[in-house]
């Protein structure tokens, strides 16, 4: 318009500087709510909430002071003749988008019903696919490492066990995608029983194999379910849990109750009912009473005629496999430690209690099996606590096609069916729980989330009516969050509710552009509503798509990254992706009508003035003409 650099920088900066405050602030509303969630999804979220507002304190301060400068300073006015041909053929394509816009923007300010049907029917949209989108917690990353959780027969003995587990350490080595095997057997921290096992399976790198780790464990499972007398879970290896417990499969649920006979039966009853469950697979307990016990009973009457007592009974017993050290052997370069035990070849069966002798009171020495005979029972190998009482826990896995939400639904719904014991709890635990937590918080916090940007909205507008015209834009993004987590098979996850959490803030900067600019033209330059809010659609739309396009750009990497752990980033990507492309799409059109219906209602019943209700001189020959309206 022939000013100068500084001063153009000086009116672009005057012009568009409140409405940097208003996203600014408004973003930072947004982020509120998420400083007091609590759980596990609060302390995901804060850390999040507060690197982001910070950010955006940063960006509006440059915004506002060293744009403006580097504006001053470095741009230069071009005559259309210094302007390159690439320049002037986009700018005449530009013209030509606003002026096609324009004739849109007539067209709805022409049919507002039936726009403000459609902006209706867009919140009811969102609301029906929130309902059934399948929802997760955390989507399943590829790590490159699988972890195998093995288990025998509860009878099953050490060395037994080490040859189960080595044969499915060849079984898995044989895949090709399989880089190495770390194998572990025997009691220890994460090992309950001698019966479990864990075997850790490293994978070549995503770019060297030729399918990912959900695929792999497809493949190995029947394999390995063809070595007798052991069977294995598999779960691919996660960066981010919430587990802390370990167990068969990769999702928790826990019976607790005080007497164990009674829990004994819950728990089986609960099993069989899952395993029904088509949303399940995979289903596995950790209660293992089946384990062989043997008791030495004694024949007190035939003992105490020999002279023998339990006393010498137990001396015998522990020095044949009590294992404890008798004597220590000293050289000039090292001590060695002496355990008694007898030789392994009678500790591999309980027939070996036979070959064993007592010293009688007589001196003489009687066989064992003189005066005691075994007796075998089924004893449990383990009994969970969970608090001060018995507890076990049932692991599974999901189905084919099915998302956590849908299997917590499930079990939830056939437990409530079977009339257990009052005194049987049952409640998930690790990421089914964490997950049953963020259900009851995610509309929770899209809530306050609205509901502190309608009050930042109205203190810095002064207005109850133009904050809910900016709210409006909303559904339309959620519509296209939700759809294109449908469209690519994706649950609504927390990280896809942070993407969702973003589009509040960037989809609500459409309406705010425009009514920014629609008041100033009303307050400052006498324009009707119809006038102001159609000169702010064709003088805002540039920056609108402008803002949109860099948005939505800066998301493309998240939804297309393929490197290791890539899943984790891609529902954030494809959230924002799919929101702001519906909603550029809507927005542009139904925010112009919203607004003018606000205002009408406004002015009826907060009797502010009479009622606009004329439309732009192209539709009802108003005399009214913006000068700057572009594609007229």
């Amino acid at each position: 318009m022939g000013d100068s650099p500084l001063d153009a920088a000086l009116k672009g900066s005057e012009q568009i500087g409140f409405t940097i405050v208003s996203l600014t602030v408004s973003l930072i509303a947004v982020l509120i709510p998420l400083l007091f969630m609590g759980d596990i999804v609060g302390r995901l979220f804060r850390e999040f909430a507060v690197t982001l507002a910070v950010t955006i304190l940063v960006s509006a301060f440059v915004s506002l002071t060293l744009t403006p400068m580097m504006s001053a300073k470095l741009l230069r006015h071009k005559t259309s003749a210094q302007r390159s041909a690439f320049y002037r053929k986009s700018e005449e394509w530009f013209q030509y988008v606003i002026a096609q816009y324009g004739k849109g923007v007539r067209w709805v300010l022409s049919h507002q019903t039936l726009t403000l049907f459609i902006t209706a029917a867009t919140f009811v949209l969102t609301i029906f696919l929130y309902i059934i989108v399948p929802k997760g917690f955390f989507p399943v990353q590829d790590t490159g490492v699988i972890l195998a959780v093995t288990e025998a027969d509860q009878s099953v003995s050490f060395a037994a066990m080490s040859a189960h587990q080595q044969q499915l350490a060849k079984v898995i080595l044989q895949d090709p995608d399989v880089v190495n095997v770390s194998s572990y057997i025997g009691i220890d921290g994460t090992n309950a029983t001698l019966n479990s096992g864990r075997i850790q399976i490293d994978l070549k790198s995503r770019d060297d194999r030729s399918d990912d780790a959900q695929a792999i464990i497809t493949r190995l499972q029947p394999k390995l379910n063809d070595v007798h007398g052991i069977q294995a879970f598999l779960q691919p290896s996660q960066d981010l849990t919430v587990e802390d417990r370990v167990s068969r499969t990769q999702y928790q649920y826990t019976v607790e109750d005080a007497s164990a006979a009674e829990l004994a039966t819950a728990t089986d009853t609960i099993l069989a009912r899952m395993r029904k469950l088509p949303q399940l697979t995979d289903v596995a307990s950790d209660q293992q009473l089946d384990g062989l016990g043997a008791t030495l009973v004694i024949d007190r009457d035939t003992a105490s005629q020999l002279g023998i007592t339990p006393q010498n009974i137990d001396d015998v017993l522990d020095d044949a496999f009590g294992q404890r050290q008798v004597s220590t052997i000293f050289t000039q370069l090292n001590q060695y430690h002496v355990v008694m035990e007898v030789a392994p070849s009678f500790q591999r069966t309980m027939t070996g209690l036979g070959d064993l002798y007592v010293k009688s009171s007589s001196g003489t020495q009687v066989p064992l099996s003189t005066f005691t005979h075994i007796e075998y029972h089924a004893v449990p190998l383990s009994i969970g606590h969970q608090g001060q009482f018995p507890s076990t826990t049932i692991s599974f896995n999901l189905g084919p096609g099915y998302s956590i939400g849908d299997a917590v639904s499930a079990v939830n719904s056939a437990v409530a069916g079977l009339k257990l014991p009052v005194s049987v709890n049952t409640a998930f635990q690790g990421t089914a729980a964490a997950f049953e937590a963020s259900l009851t918080n995610e509309p929770l916090l899209i809530l306050a989330a609205l509901i502190t940007v309608y009050i930042v909205l109205g203190v810095l507008y002064e207005s109850y009516i133009h904050p809910i015209t900016i709210l409006s834009t909303l559904p339309s993004a959620g519509v296209g969050a939700i759809l294109a987590l449908l469209i690519f098979g994706i649950d609504l996850s927390v990280i896809a509710l942070i993407g969702i959490i973003l589009l509040i803030g960037i989809v609500k900067k459409n309406a705010i552009m425009m009514i920014d600019f629609a008041l100033e033209a009303e307050r400052e330059q006498g324009m009707t509503p119809t006038e102001a809010i159609y000169q702010a659609c064709l003088l805002r739309f540039r920056p609108i798509m402008m803002t949109t396009m860099a948005a939505l750009l800066g998301a493309v990497p998240l939804a297309l990254g393929s490197g290791t752990g890539s899943e984790l980033r891609r529902p954030l990507g494809i959230t924002i992706i799919g929101g702001l492309i519906i909603s550029q799409v809507l927005t542009l059109f139904t925010t112009p009508v919203v607004y003018l219906f606000f205002d009408r209602l406004g002015r009826k019943y907060l009797k502010t003035g009479k009622a606009d209700n004329e439309l732009y001189e192209h539709t009802h020959g108003g005399q009214h003409r913006p000068q700057h309206a572009v594609g007229d």
